[in-house]
């Protein structure tokens, strides 16, 4: 039977790549046949990865039928995942982030979460020797996945080992690290065809602080004044899909890529009550606060939130 490796939803360029990468690896090298699927429309950096490295989007799905065999990757936390996932017939987890808990298996499975910047890093370690018969593609999606997950080495998140590796592979593929990292970012920052509320879903998790459920978006940009200038109608989104998606507020963060900082939305009490007790500053009558040298959701935003 077919497995299908997918990772969360709203999927990124890692969430997108790193299915592709595995089932390659399932199918081409370990004889077991899988096949990559996400769990929504990729986002633009994503998409744009696929066209370059010439590779169909995967299928869309929304559900998994019960007992179907599945290896998620980018992810173990049940809320970004199907609805059903529990009564899939779950073989592996392959992630980078803290464990959260809530999923259910069927019996002894292979988990492998480490604190590198990428999945697809850690797929590669988990290839050993074989990762050298990766195709031009696939090596390629890999890059892709490490220079956006890292930023292009900006991000705290980046180890040692996630830069040299993606070093080896633009140097397997005669590409240049700081040009192909220009091209994902400009695609990523591309937003113009995008509604308020696709925005404010587009890279989002939700994580509850102090008794309070937010949406914690983050938007990664080379061109932060394209999302900004949207402020004043992206704060009156905030509510309708806060409503629509049951939680108490969305907060959004436009990462400046090339300056290393974040820009907060203040619209409300309530998320200038959580911007001045997490990060130390103060907002006083402002809808923005800049926050220097906040870079990643994983590291620097989750771990400091409180009300």
């Amino acid at each position: 039977m077919t497995t299908l490796v997918f990772g969360h939803k709203s999927p990124d360029t890692d969430s997108t790549g790193s299915p592709l990468i595995w089932a390659w690896y399932m199918t081409e090298v370990l004889g077991n046949p899988a096949e990559p699927r996400l769990l929504g429309e990729p986002n633009t950096e994503a998409a744009f990865m696929l066209a370059h490295w010439n590779l169909d989007k995967p299928q869309i799905i929304t559900d998994v039928p019960a007992g179907t065999p599945v290896v998620i990757v980018d992810t173990n936390n049940p809320a970004e995942l199907p609805e059903g996932i529990n009564n899939a017939e779950i073989t592996a987890i392959i992630d980078h982030h803290k464990l959260v808990g809530g999923l259910e298996t069927k019996g002894p499975i292979d988990i492998t979460i480490r604190p590198l910047a990428c999945t697809a890093t850690v797929m590669h370690d988990l290839m050993g020797d074989d990762a050298a018969k990766m195709p031009e593609a696939i090596k390629g999606v890999m890059l892709s996945c490490i220079l956006s997950d890292t930023l292009e080495f900006r991000s705290p998140t980046t180890t040692a080992h996630d830069r040299a590796l993606a070093e080896q592979l633009a140097a397997d593929l005669g590409v240049s690290i700081p040009g192909h990292a220009a091209e994902l970012f400009a695609a990523k920052s591309d937003v113009s065809r995008f509604s308020d509320a696709e925005l404010l879903r587009m890279d989002s998790k939700e994580y509850g602080v102090g008794g309070k459920t937010f949406r914690i978006s983050v938007l990664e940009t080379t061109s932060p004044k394209m999302v900004l200038d949207r402020k004043d109608s992206l704060m009156k989104t905030m509510q309708t899909v806060a409503t629509e998606d049951g939680v108490d507020q969305v907060l959004l963060f436009v990462v400046d890529i090339l300056n290393e900082e974040a820009t907060l939305l203040v619209p409300n009490a309530l998320v200038k009550q959580l911007a001045e007790r997490s990060f130390a500053t103060a907002c006083g009558d402002a809808d923005t606060v800049v926050l220097p040298g906040i870079m990643s959701r994983k590291k620097q935003i989750i771990p400091n939130l409180a009300l």
